[in-house]
């Protein structure tokens, strides 16, 4: 026998066509009718119901035909608008997904009793256009009204929006005649400063105020909040080379000097910064309690066989034999003086 090729399996089988009787082959066959009807019934239930949606990059799937072993639109859609399942009931009701239905039932041995469910009538067919004629239309109503509330919520935003623009721009009735009176004012004043600019420079003393200008915001219609009087006549700007205002000493720093400084000073915190590395070391550490601060001299440590000199080791070693012996002819000289005094004193007790 020659080799066959079964696609349900995915393999090459050397026995011939009676591998279709198999039990490895009909179990693997009952898995995939099993799910191939699943996702038909629910394309079934769409024909008396037919779904209509907008469109969405999910509705460009693609369904995969075992009988007619082809890749099938699963729906129907233009970009707009979405017929769920059209693609996939239109395809099962053609005749060659009928006749290829047959041939898979035929040449695998499946159970014709479940044949006629995975192919769809002309009546079904019919039907399933009709309903999704009215649901398109359906839809279509929906979206105008939809359409129509949006274009209503846009004009009313944009009417509201037009009325604060109106509002604010319009001036007040009730302040335009006093605007008038304002605004003659003001050429009155300023003709008569013109004319009598003596009478505008600063008196001496404290008690000087501008009445001129006092005048002017005073004056009501424009309903101005009055914030106070700014000299600028003695300090200059940045055009005019002056010294800018940060940079000005306050009159409390130019006059009080020995004013006592807030926070810290320097000293202070390089202290504390040495404190909080201190925490971290061992508490009972060696030196942990020496007074870093206390000023001893240089020579305090004793001088145990120059131990501490500095220099090589035979220099020192040399230093250390001429000390020795001097030290050592000084010492026998005592020692033969004390013996010579013992020997006087033992000589006058003998007499």
């Amino acid at each position: 026998m020659g080799a066959f090729y079964c696609s349900i399996c995915r393999k090459t089988d050397f026995s011939g066509k009676g591998h279709i009787y198999g039990k490895s082959h009909q179990s693997k066959l009952k898995v995939i009718i099993v799910k191939f009807m699943e996702k038909i019934k629910e394309a079934k239930r769409t024909i008396k119901n037919p779904q209509v949606e907008k469109y969405s990059p999910d509705h460009d799937e693609k369904f995969w035909c075992y009988c007619c072993a082809l890749e099938v639109q699963k729906h129907v859609t233009d970009s707009n608008i979405s017929v769920l399942y059209g693609g996939l009931l239109e395809h099962m009701s053609t005749p060659e997904h009928r006749t290829n239905t047959h041939k898979f039932w035929w040449d695998n041995k499946a159970d014709p009793k479940l044949r006629d469910k995975f192919i769809i009538t002309e009546e079904a067919t019919e039907r399933f256009k009709s309903e999704v004629s009215k649901a398109l239309e359906q839809f279509e109503e929906k979206e105008d009204v939809f359409i129509k509330q949006q274009a209503a919520v846009i004009r009313s935003q944009e009417q509201h929006r037009l009325e604060v623009l109106q509002s604010v721009s319009e001036p007040d009735p009730e302040l335009e005649q006093p605007a008038e009176v304002d605004q003659h004012s003001s050429k009155h004043t300023a003709r008569s400063s013109h004319s009598h600019s003596y009478e505008m420079e600063p008196q001496p003393g404290p008690s000087h105020e501008d009445f001129t200008s006092h005048g002017q915001w005073n004056e009501p219609g424009l309903g101005l909040t009055f914030i106070g009087y700014q000299d600028t006549s003695s300090s200059g700007n940045v055009h005019t080379g002056a010294v800018p205002p940060w940079l000005l000493e306050e009159p409390d720093e130019a006059s009080g000097s020995g004013q006592q400084e807030m926070g810290p000073s320097l000293q202070e915190f390089l202290k504390h910064k040495e404190q909080e590395k201190l925490k971290k070391l061992p508490p009972n550490r060696v030196g942990a309690n020496f007074d870093h601060s206390s000023h001893t001299d240089a020579n305090w440590l004793p001088s145990f066989g120059r131990v501490w000199n500095s220099g090589r080791r035979w220099q020192s070693r040399h230093q250390f034999r001429e000390e020795e012996a001097k030290t050592r002819g000084k010492r026998k000289w005592e020692g033969d003086g004390k013996a010579t005094k013992k020997q006087k004193d033992l000589s006058n007790g003998e007499l």
